[in-house]
């Protein structure tokens, strides 16, 4: 008769092949050294998944192979992996478009009440290069839209609750203090910032933002004779 014991010590030394459990074996392929071919395919994982530039995803393969090494050859030789190549390869192919990045992050930050100096600190940090960042940085009109609509976000300026006449000034000129702050580290301008707080109602800042949509198509229009 087999005891209860070595019924349970079999069934926890049964695995006899060396495989091991599948977290493991996944973990074991994770670690392994990689080659061309296994680090192109984590390239085309990560494009998949993530909006990305050409230089945030030639950090990405690099930190890899940082990680986990180069697999060597057939021949027991290391041969080094281009990297830069295969990220060309990528632009080329169409999977990275830094243009059409940098215009999708310009139009979510503004849209979520960001300056321009917001937008242009993020696309610096995803490596864009300084024209395509020019290109896409929020003129004047999205920059003026985008203060309003943190604004209101806040309830900043016109669009906050009505203030308690009995309200001591060094409490209000402190809550100020912290709008303003507020609204700098949302990389907006201090012109903007100072109009948008001091604005009496919010009819002013839709005159004030109609008066630069105004100017910007009178400039294209200019520009298009």
């Amino acid at each position: 008769m087999v005891s209860q014991e070595s019924k349970t010590s079999s069934r926890g030394s049964g695995r006899t092949d060396g495989s091991g459990s599948g977290s493991e074996r996944k973990r074991a392929r994770k670690s392994r050294p990689l080659d061309e071919t296994s680090l192109r395919d984590l390239a085309l994982s990560y494009v998949a998944r993530f909006a990305t530039t050409g230089a945030k995803l030639e950090g990405y393969l690099a930190r890899k192979l940082r990680e986990r090494g180069i697999a060597e050859d057939a021949d027991g030789r290391v041969r080094e992996i281009d990297v830069t190549g295969i990220v060309t390869r990528f632009i080329e192919l169409g999977y990275i478009d830094d243009d059409a990045y940098a215009r999708s992050k310009s139009r979510d930050l503004t849209a979520r009440g960001y300056g321009a100096r917001r937008v242009e600190q993020a696309l610096w940090a995803a490596g864009v290069e300084e024209g395509v960042r020019a290109d896409h940085t929020p003129g004047e009109a999205d920059s003026r839209r985008a203060a309003m609509l943190l604004a209101k976000k806040r309830r900043f300026g016109p669009y906050a609750p009505e203030a308690d006449p009995d309200e001591a000034p060094e409490e209000r000129h402190k809550r100020r203090e912290k709008q303003v702050a507020a609204m700098l580290r949302a990389g907006h301008l201090y012109e903007h910032v100072a109009f948008v707080l001091e604005a009496a109602t919010p009819d002013d800042l839709d005159q004030w933002l109609i008066e630069a949509e105004d100017e910007e198509e009178t400039a294209k229009e200019a520009g298009s004779w």
